[in-house]
């Protein structure tokens, strides 16, 4: 993603000429209501489709009072876009003939294809040769449709969804079903765009969010996902996209279960769930948990777009919620801002004396006869300069409910209020009322002046998270500093291409010399191949506490074949465990190629942390980075980051670790030095875009210090489909 290798998506997209047809035939339109062809028909007309519309049926004269044709032949005009309603293996064919009438775009609404297995996979591979013959671009199939509410497109016919800016391509129909039947009970939430993507056999998620990322009626684009066919290029995508407009991402598939599901259903593509999320978040985007967060985070963002920073002010008329959404606001990652005294004596000018000025901020009754006063207190919490959002926490809209009905103007005047105040301030203002779900008038009216309000604390605070995690990312893209470039070294391209030969593993000495010659600290160390050449050794490394460990290509696991020796001292004890090496590994390997013993100091005490690399099939190069040892196996503690990074990127893969208070130094330990990981892991992002040979690269462990790092064991896998360069020495 480094804007040398991937350059900006500059052209326009070809989706915009068929999802937002002015000519569409429906193929397979029927009269009968439960058929497809029936509903896309009945989506057309009673939305006042203003194009031309061409039923496809041979049977019949008309459907729903519009003029039907035999085939695509006997149309009297061109189309953009023909719907597919019939069975699978008719698809071939219709694609030829919708190339012949002009169709840019099919929807393909069958199933049947390489979602049921091999035979199926089959005749979706000779639907793709058929569309790319026809020049036709390809939605599904096994899609569930598409509208453009704006152009009057529904073909889903779905009933009372009104247009908006929220654009969704969504892998499942019924979380559609869902997202339109939630917005029908939310006055504000309106979409622009749906498209089901189905199979992907042609358009992919890449695709469509880029042109939702062009399309000026899209003001924030929302998926949910079962599964990447291009996962790199998608990631490139949504960095284009995200620096314009939010992107909110559901992935499907977090769990083992999850992601087999995924994969049955559209024979989707997935990767680890965590990997998936990290680098979905590098590339800008706003990934929810849970499907429930979809539509509150897609309307926070698109009202509001971004936070400048983590910083939250809590407004409140009761303590324990407050102390909820403190809760809430601390897992998210957010903090409390800490009030200037101006604040706080502005605060104490306007509230009760027994009211709480720290923050979270309680009024402790101060409202209650006069809840406008809430409209000041925000006023005054959006003028603080270490604020950066307002969170109110409570039953605004209500108080003429819970007390007195002559409250009413009251609560208007304060609504009309936050409302002026929204405006002359570019930091967002997010509402959460116990009210909500009742609609009292004064929410009704922030609806209408676009302040997101919400019913449930946990939403209202992943809508700030998104917003301060939206305004970290854009603040940090401004100006990246990107991985440096690395020249490859012929020399090690060449053991690259002997091991490519022989053993795809580099051996350890020599991944070590790799990654040494580009600026790695990597350990001295010493090769032996006889017991002879131990003579010395423990006087040349200063007569410290050594190790040993077999190099061999047949043998990967050193420790479980006895090949590894610690805190040996002295020749004498150098040769016993040469001896007991050799001796042990022929027992465990007895064919075992033996280059030579591997001798070098014992390294210091320190933080051990894990680094690795690997070419993902979706996403490709992934490098990874966590606390090693048991945290590693145990904890799953670890972080993930498409290569090449940023610094911002390799600074928050460190920042993301739970456990990353053993980097400040526990129990009387050092804190280390995280600055030297973070070059440690751009240097490693710089080395693997360098040499592509390489598959897969585990450093594990790496012993960080308070005055650097040691890379103590090293593996480096070659890539067997790679280009190998030709063979040169090492000088």
């Amino acid at each position: 993603m480094n804007p040398m290798e991937h350059p900006p998506i500059v052209d326009r997209s070809p989706l915009h000429d068929f999802l937002a047809p002015n000519a569409i035939a429906v193929i397979g339109a029927s009269p009968d209501p439960t058929k497809r062809g029936y509903k896309a028909m009945l989506g057309l007309v009673k939305d006042g489709f203003a194009g031309e519309i061409y039923p496809i049926n041979p049977k019949l004269e008309h459907v729903l009072g519009v003029r039907a044709y035999p085939d695509l032949a006997s149309l009297p005009g061109p189309i953009d876009l023909a719907l597919i309603c019939t069975p699978a293996s008719t698809v071939p064919t219709l694609l030829r003939d919708c190339g012949e009438a002009g169709a840019k775009g099919a929807v393909i609404l069958a199933s049947g294809f390489g979602e049921t297995g091999p035979e199926g996979a089959v005749l979706e591979h000779e639907v793709l040769a058929a569309a790319r013959e026809a020049g036709v671009r390809l939605i599904g199939p096994n899609t569930s449709g598409i509208f453009n509410l704006h152009h009057k497109v529904n073909l889903l016919a779905l009933e009372n969804v009104r247009p908006g800016d929220i654009g969704i391509v969504s892998q499942s129909g019924n979380m559609l079903l869902s997202l339109a039947l939630e917005a029908q009970h939310n006055g504000q939430v309106g979409f622009s765009t749906y498209v089901g993507p189905g199979n992907q056999t042609d358009i992919g998620f890449d695709d469509y969010l880029r042109y939702l990322g062009e399309d000026e009626k899209t003001r924030v684009a929302t998926l949910y996902v079962e599964g990447f066919r291009d996962g790199r290029r998608f990631l490139d995508v949504a960095r284009a996209v995200s620096a314009v407009k939010p992107v909110v991402v559901y992935k499907a598939g977090s769990t083992d279960l999850g992601q087999k599901a995924a994969s049955s259903h559209t024979g989707a593509l997935a990767g680890s769930y965590a990997m998936t999320v990290d680098l979905l978040r590098q590339s800008g985007v706003s990934v929810v948990q849970y499907s429930d967060e979809i539509l509150p985070v897609a309307e926070g963002l698109g009202l509001l777009q971004q936070a400048r920073g983590k910083r939250v002010a809590i407004l409140a008329d009761g303590g324990g919620q407050a102390t909820i959404a403190s809760d809430r606001l601390a897992e998210a990652g957010l903090e409390l801002a800490t009030l200037r005294d101006s604040t706080r004596q502005q605060l104490a000018e306007v509230l009760l004396p027994q009211a709480s000025l720290a923050n979270p901020v309680d009024v402790a009754g101060s409202s209650d006869a006069n809840p406008s006063i809430l409209a000041e207190c925000m006023a005054i919490l959006a003028d603080d300069d270490d604020v950066d959002s307002v969170l109110l926490i409570g039953m605004f809209g209500g108080y003429h409910l819970r007390f007195a009905e002559e409250l009413l103007g009251n609560e208007m005047r304060g609504a009309e209020a936050m409302i002026e105040l929204d405006r002359r301030t570019d930091k967002p203002l997010v509402i959460y009322s116990l009210y909500a779900p009742v609609k009292p008038p004064a929410l009704r009216r922030l609806h209408e002046a676009g302040l997101p309000v919400y019913h449930s604390i946990e939403h209202a605070v992943r809508v700030v998270a998104a917003l301060g995690e939206r305004g970290a990312y854009l603040h940090a893209m401004a100006s990246p500093e990107w991985a440096t470039t690395v020249t490859p070294h012929p020399g090690h391209q060449a053991v690259l291409a002997r091991a490519h030969r022989e053993r795809r593993d580099l051996l350890e000495p020599e991944a070590k010399a790799l990654l040494g010659a580009h600026g790695l600290q990597v350990p001295e160390e010493k090769v032996v191949r006889s017991i002879d050449e131990l003579g010395g050794i423990a006087e040349a490394f200063g007569d410290r506490s050594l190790a040993m460990k077999v190099v061999s290509k047949d043998i990967l696991h050193k420790s479980d074949a006895g090949g590894v020796q610690l805190d040996l001292n002295g020749e004498s004890a150098l040769r016993e465990a040469y001896t007991r090496i050799l001796d042990t590994c022929r027992t465990h390997v007895p064919a075992a190629d033996i280059e030579g013993i591997l001798v070098t100091p014992m390294a210091r005490k320190g933080t051990e942390v894990i680094i690795g690399m690997i070419r993902d099939p979706v996403f490709g190069p992934v490098l990874m980075f966590g606390l090693g040892g048991i945290f590693v196996e145990v904890l799953e503690d670890v972080a993930f980051r498409a290569i090449p990074l940023t610094r911002q990127d390799a600074r928050s893969m460190v920042s993301q670790i739970k456990a990353k208070k053993v980097f400040e130094g526990i129990r009387g330990a050092v804190a280390i030095d995280q600055e030297a990981l973070v070059d440690l892991l751009m240097k490693v992002s710089s080395i693997v875009s360098a040499y592509p040979e390489i598959e897969s690269l585990d450093l594990n462990p790496v012993i960080a210090y308070a005055d650097g790092y040691a890379v103590v064991d090293a593996r480096i896998i070659v890539d067997n489909k790679a280009s190998i360069q030709p063979e040169g020495d090492i000088t």
